[in-house]
């Protein structure tokens, strides 16, 4: 019996119709998507300590830059399947090569936090990238054209950007959060250089569920990490009677962030590599605010049994300022292109607004942070509601 061209195990790298019906996350992606559970929640878990040991500044500058590296992985990845994925078996293991490099990176995120250590980060970032400019120049392999330009321009602004990394490695630590920004500018401008004179054919409804999953994951990560920091302060400290306004008020948080992310269709606003590019690099902001609240909730919860060494408005802070970010994010990207009228448009904003005055609110900030956010869901449905049954 012949194999079918399916049945190859090395099948030509070409690109994917944009117009590909019923195309979905593969268990492939999915599993690749789970893999950064584990960076993501030891970036969290190191923000909780620098935050809770009055290191905010520090830890946050720490945090910034390693979710940064954590979440371009991932969107690297994510917009290349989306255009290249034809599930052969060397992708598939190219794939899997990118995820130990995940891991590794995320076995060097607790160094890179306490002693400024990029060693373990920047490792698992050359085996990450090395295996994407692979992907890239098999893609050009099978392209010829302006579309061959564009894979090789890839490959090489990858290759050179991971080059330029490795000089967090020599300079002295004030210098880092500069060439940070340096490489990470220069990471943001591959993508539109590499395709200004052809654009990859990456899947509008496609990619906007593989961001969805993945805000799906990070949030699932802060439920599971606010949950086990109030387990923990329950059982060790008898305290559940400071600890339950915090766990009703982020679970509220929480819930609240889910519902206004989910609510419009984002896809319908992918229509151009412009539009994409500033959707795509501003879930930057969403996703490290969405983990970030899951650190907050765990440093009120350490503040209220006399763990953390801050005070009430700083760990109140550590959760409302995150939680204002997220939705505020939400609607510049793109819930206000779906909402009708200036009531509708002010809710998350004004919510947002109102959260940040919850820090304010002592021992019940996050409670009432989680009531704020739970009344901005269900003022965007009356209106909602009032605005279809009005055009009816």
């Amino acid at each position: 019996m012949t194999s079918t061209p399916r049945m190859r195990p090395v099948r030509p790298l070409v690109s994917r119709r944009r117009d590909e019906a019923h195309r979905a996350a593969t268990p492939l992606e999915l599993f690749f998507d789970l893999c950064f559970v584990v960076a993501v929640a030891q970036a969290g878990a190191q923000l909780v300590h620098a935050v809770a040991e009055g290191h905010a500044g520090e830890g946050l500058v720490s945090y910034v830059m390693v979710f940064f590296a954590i979440w371009w992985a991932w969107m690297n990845f994510t917009w290349f399947a989306s255009a290249y994925d034809n599930d052969d078996a060397l992708y598939r293991t190219v794939t899997l090569v990118q995820i130990a490099g995940v891991l590794i990176l995320a076995a060097g995120v607790a160094r890179a936090f306490e002693e400024h250590e990029f060693l373990v980060v920047w490792l698992g970032y050359v085996v990450m990238r090395l295996a994407l400019a692979s992907q890239w120049l098999r893609a050009a392999r099978g392209a010829s054209g302006p579309e061959r330009t564009m894979a090789l321009r890839y490959a090489g602004g990858v290759a050179a950007c991971q080059v330029g990394w490795t000089a967090l490695l020599f300079v002295p630590e004030g210098f880092r959060p500069w060439v940070f920004l340096v490489m990470a500018l220069a990471e943001m401008a591959v993508p539109p250089l590499a395709e200004r004179d052809f654009a990859s054919s990456w899947h509008a409804h496609h990619i906007a569920e593989r961001y969805g999953l993945f805000t799906i994951i990070v949030l699932g990560e802060t439920i599971a990490a606010a949950t086990v920091g109030v387990k923990t302060g329950v059982e060790e400290n008898d305290a559940l009677g400071e600890l339950l306004p915090i766990a009703a008020g982020g679970l509220l948080l929480i819930f609240a962030a889910w519902w206004v992310y989910f609510v419009v269709p984002a896809d319908r606003r992918l229509r151009s590599n412009r539009e994409a590019f500033l959707w795509g690099y501003g879930h930057y902001g969403i996703s490290a605010s969405a983990a970030a609240i899951g650190a907050g909730i765990e440093v009120a919860v350490e503040q209220a049994v006399g763990k953390a060494h801050v005070s009430d408005i700083a760990a109140a802070a550590a959760v409302t300022l995150p939680s204002a970010l997220f939705l505020l994010l939400v609607w510049a990207l793109h819930a206000r292109y779906f909402k009708v009228g200036i009531a509708q448009q002010l809710v998350l904003p004004s919510a947002a607004l109102a959260i940040l005055l919850c820090t304010f609110a002592g021992r019940w900030a996050v409670l009432a942070a989680g009531l704020v956010a739970a009344a901005a869901v269900a003022s965007g449905v009356t209106l909602t509601w009032r605005t279809a049954a009005r055009g009816t």
